[in-house]
């Protein structure tokens, strides 16, 4: 039996991978910003909220089916973007779109990836959403929609909450660049870490796929730099869903004058993040701040939860505090490090696994029954605040 089959939840995939994966590489999936608070609270905020089940209901057949966005997922939850999938693993997101399309799930890639857009459609995940920053070059932002429209991605999801890049001290303590650059940490790490340094070194050559004609690997950090808009605003927010003329997600929000004024601008759903704690540190985590974004947005807009998931409650306790879905990237990151596709079949396949079994636990045979039902009133408290 392989390693990453022995693997019986989340935590198990996290350590495997950081076993396989050089320190840095690991560290960059694996961290957040400043002391890291907001990205140990995104978790353990869901372990705060207390469940309670219902007895002698019929769990038989558990059903995980739902809509998200207007389009039919098999499970409550999808894959988040994240960039520079090649780096953990050769395959990179072609092994998560690959995921996708087995699990019947959404998969969100990232303007970063190391897969074209092309490429990875033709995988076939579906449904598939094209996450997108925008850039100063507004000739690249109509150049990466044009492209993602006839490759037949449906949702568009713009990321609000990078208007410059957070301090992520564990990155500068274990040296972390695209592409790696050598040094004696480097090279001990590699030399520590030989599955993964085999990888990368006999791999073809890193690169961010969607960017080619304009940026190498080797000038990505100036490319950002150079492209990351301070300035940005609602207006110009008003500007891409104009470009895009279609579902529009805004990715990023944990204040609820923000959700509902993406609402009213034109946006069909909202998926709370706080960039899994790589941000603002000492931020809401998505699950905290949820109640009040559900209040401002009324029922107008699907609202997802983005982050902190590591067990199958952890979605039925977002869900039953009234998200239509969540999503994440860790998990799987963690698991295309541990190794590959298998890496990330295996992540997913745990947390869908999780879930219909805490459904049947907790007496709820579908998606729509995951309520308030689920919360006891009186002395316990729904939330951690």
């Amino acid at each position: 039996m392989a390693a990453i089959d022995r693997c019986n939840n989340i935590a198990d995939v996290r350590r495997l991978a950081a076993r396989r994966a050089h320190p840095m590489v690991f560290g960059y999936i694996d961290g957040g910003a400043d002391d890291e608070v907001t990205l140990g609270r995104n978790s353990s905020d869901f372990d705060a909220i207390t469940l309670t089940h219902r007895v002698l209901e019929d769990v038989s057949s558990i059903d995980t089916r739902t809509t998200v966005f207007g389009e039919e997922m098999a499970l409550p939850f999808f894959f988040s973007p994240s960039a520079g999938n090649r780096l953990f693993h050769t395959e990179g997101e072609a092994a998560v779109a690959q995921v996708a399309r087995e699990l019947g799930i959404a998969y969100c890639l990232s303007t970063l990836s190391t897969v074209s857009i092309e490429d990875v459609a033709k995988i076939g995940p579906s449904p598939r959403w094209f996450q997108l920053y925008v850039w100063k070059d507004r000739g690249l932002v109509r150049e990466m929609i044009a492209r993602a429209r006839a490759s037949g991605y449906s949702a568009l999801i713009l990321t609000a909450d990078f208007p410059i890049t957070g301090n992520r001290e564990r990155d500068i303590r274990t040296g972390f660049t695209i592409p790696p650059r050598t040094g004696p940490r480097q090279a001990l790490g590699a030399i520590m870490h030989p599955a993964w340094t085999w990888d990368y070194l006999t791999s073809a050559a890193i690169s961010y796929a969607n960017l080619d004609a304009t940026v190498s690997a080797t000038s990505l950090s100036e490319f950002v730099a150079k492209q990351l808009s301070p300035d940005f605003t609602w207006r110009d927010a008003e500007w891409l869903l104009g470009e895009w003329n279609g579902t529009a997600i805004l990715k990023g929000v944990v204040h609820p004058d923000d959700a509902r004024r993406a609402i009213d601008l034109g946006f069909r759903g909202i998926m709370v993040s706080n960039h899994g704690g790589r941000q603002l540190d000492g931020v809401h985590s998505p699950i905290s701040a949820l109640p009040a974004i559900l209040d401002a947005t009324s029922g107008d807009a699907d609202v997802v939860v983005d982050g902190g998931i590591r067990r199958g409650t952890h979605m039925m306790k977002a869900i039953a505090l009234g998200a239509k879905a969540v999503s994440f990237a860790r998990p799987y990151l963690f698991g295309l490090a541990a190794g590959g596709t298998a890496g990330v079949r295996r992540a997913g396949t745990i947390l869908a696994s999780e879930l219909r079994r805490d459904m049947a636990l907790a007496g709820v045979n579908t998606i729509d029954a995951i309520d308030g039902r689920l919360f006891l009133k009186g002395r316990d408290q729904r939330l951690p605040l």
